[in-house]
């Protein structure tokens, strides 16, 4: 008489959970790196997008600005303001967008905690001292504001890090 066997023995069926265990283990570790490639390409989408928003915002005030003025010891001052890491200057375009009438416009820059840098803006309606203020960006390098100065007399110009003038605004601003 034949002895035909028509199942696996032990030796085959451990080796086949092994292999399949191996697979599950190599196919779990492949979908976690996935998911934080994935994660981690949707943070960084969102920072160039806060950048990129947060340069057009900047960018919209500069090109609205509206060289206002106020009166201090019976002489006419510009609301400009420019230092390395401040930038003040009155506009028409408010950031908030509801906004009718005139802002002063104010960033400034702040490290943190970290020795990271912070950008802050404010926006102050002319006539009603109705403020408001919000975070930017955070955690940047560097952060400042340079300022193009050129003399009309003169051929070429210079950025500087403070606009001292009271009487005029720069030409660019970087």
């Amino acid at each position: 008489m034949k002895n035909h066997n028509k199942g696996f023995t032990l030796l085959e069926l451990i080796i086949s959970i092994t292999l399949i265990g191996i697979i599950v283990v190599i196919l779990a570790g492949a979908m976690r790196v996935s998911s934080r490639s994935i994660a981690s390409g949707e943070k960084k989408i969102e920072y160039l997008d806060r950048m990129r928003a947060t340069i057009n915002f900047i960018d919209s005030q500069i090109q609205s600005q509206i060289p206002l003025t106020y009166e201090e010891d019976g002489e006419n001052k510009y609301y400009f303001k420019g230092e390395r890491e401040l930038l003040q200057f009155s506009t028409n375009y408010s950031i908030w967008g509801g906004e009718k009438g005139y802002v002063i416009a104010t960033y400034w820059v702040q490290t943190n905690s970290n020795g990271k840098q912070d950008l802050y803006v404010s926006e102050t309606i002319v006539g009603t001292g109705l403020k408001r203020e919000t975070k930017l960006t955070e955690g940047m390098d560097s952060i400042y504001f340079e300022y193009f100065d050129k003399d009309p007399t003169e051929e070429r110009g210079t950025w500087v890090d403070n606009w001292d003038d009271d009487t005029s605004i720069p030409e660019k601003i970087l």
